[in-house]
């Protein structure tokens, strides 16, 4: 090979990797991001120089422009589906006091020490108290990791090797193949069914009680409804037939409602149902609730700190961030979830035809249009909310889920629909910008 063919060569202008790792404002990225997501951007723009696509002298900004925002793969997301508690974009999302307090709790806390004595303290007992707080009906509470983790936990600790009385249209799939049967029988527990899928009685429960029996559970549906010929048995109805008889009745409410709510009127919630007569209530801390995922039990103080002692509730019980981000979703301001249940459909229209407004100046196909939304994640699942949405070509959506902001909006007769519903109004620019830059693409 020739001299001029060696300098012309494309690969001699290629910076090499240790010299563009000891950049100061390489090194001040791996100091955030670590050396391997930092090393494998210099190797993307080394091969951009080496095919002539980037001048060699820009490698550092390119490298810098390549890096993600955090270490973790994670990207927030713009939810205009219209439904609030999204199970695959993460339920609720918290508020920004659980976020400061998680970001407080991440170094090293007090979560098992009291600070006064310098003993050992008692974990959590902070959340535990905001939780009695907002449920007053209740005695004692518990947090594990999820809602089926304190379904599992009650199974074991009440049912293993005894029988577990619920319904038989109560024996639910919830999702991802997840089956309330399976769940409850892989604890050891053995199930007695009650009823018929549509129908079942007080006198249906009170026949199926043994000296075998655990507990009585009542599971709420959640993601579906039966309608016609129906019959069942309420919590107040199942507390008054187990009176007397030492069974504990357990209820798995679900969505994490506290108190009833006028706008979903046939929800569930914590309260009314250990009101209602129920020895312990269950349910999510992401959903309704609007914070963490988590686990709720809550009830009578002796089944608790039976589940508390049970070897199965270490396996199961959350850290530090899930118990801070729970204490400041339930002392601190309304949380997102119950913003978006609670806004009105004028202030939607309002701020849809103000989205419209900016997108068709600067030339898109936008329309104000009405569209219901959901609570998600099982909640009230014939019950849609009023929502407005902004209507745009339905080639919108794959692109715009592929925006430096995603958006996760649907299509739905030909048009792409981007649903206010599910978004704050500190979101809208982030989505107007959305929209322009999928716009320019295409322009």
């Amino acid at each position: 090979m020739s001299d001029d063919a060696r300098t012309d060569d494309p690969r001699r202008a290629v910076p090499r990797t240790d010299a563009l790792l000891a950049d100061p404002a390489l090194r001040a990225a791996e100091q955030r991001l670590g050396r391997a997501l930092v090393k494998d951007a210099v190797a993307r723009v080394q091969q951009r120089i080496r095919t002539g696509a980037l001048a060699p002298e820009r490698a550092v900004p390119a490298v810098l422009d390549d890096l993600p925002t955090t270490a973790g793969s994670l990207r927030p997301v713009l939810n205009a589906t219209g439904v609030l508690v999204h199970t695959n974009l993460g339920r609720a999302p918290l508020s920004a006091a659980a976020v400061e307090a998680i970001a407080a709790a991440a170094g090293t806390t007090d979560v098992e020490l009291d600070l006064a004595t310098g003993r050992r303290g008692p974990r959590g007992e902070a959340a535990l108290g905001a939780l009695l707080d907002a449920v007053p009906a209740a005695e004692a509470a518990l947090v594990v990791g999820n809602c089926a983790a304190a379904l599992a936990l009650v199974a074991t600790a009440l049912g293993q090797g005894r029988e577990l009385v619920l319904a038989r249209g109560e024996l639910v799939e919830i999702g991802d193949g997840f089956r309330i049967p399976d769940l409850l029988q892989s604890t050891g527990a053995r199930l007695r069914e009650v009823g018929t899928t549509n129908r079942v009685t007080v006198e249906d429960y009170r026949a199926a009680l043994s000296p075998d029996t655990g507990a009585v559970l009542k599971v709420h549906p959640s993601n579906f409804v039966v309608r016609g010929f129906t019959r069942s048995a309420d919590v107040g109805e199942l507390a008054a037939a187990l009176a007397g008889t030492g069974v504990p009745l357990v209820a798995d409410v679900g969505s994490g409602l506290l108190r009833a709510h006028p706008l979903l009127p046939d929800e569930p919630d914590l309260q009314s149902t250990l009101a209602a007569g129920a020895d312990l209530v269950l349910a999510s801390g992401d959903k309704l609730l609007g914070g963490p995922q988590a686990g709720l039990v809550l009830g009578r103080a002796d089944l608790v700190q039976r589940l508390r002692r049970h070897p199965l509730y270490r396996a199961l019980r959350v850290d530090k961030t899930t118990l801070a981000a729970l204490e400041a979703t339930l002392r601190g301001p309304t949380p997102p979830v119950r913003q978006l249940l609670e806004t009105g459909v004028e202030e939607l229209r309002t701020r849809a035809t103000a989205v419209a407004g900016r997108l068709a100046a600067a030339g898109v196909d936008a329309r104000v249009v009405d569209a219901p939304g959901r609570v998600g994640g099982g909640g009230a699942p014939e019950h849609p909310l009023p929502g407005v949405a902004v209507s745009l070509p339905d080639g919108f959506a794959e692109p715009l889920r592929r925006a430096t902001v995603p958006v996760v909006g649907y299509v739905e007769e030909d048009r792409t629909l981007l649903n206010l519903r599910s978004l704050l109004p500190a979101d809208d620019d982030a989505l107007v910008g959305a929209v322009l830059e999928v716009a320019r693409r295409w322009t």
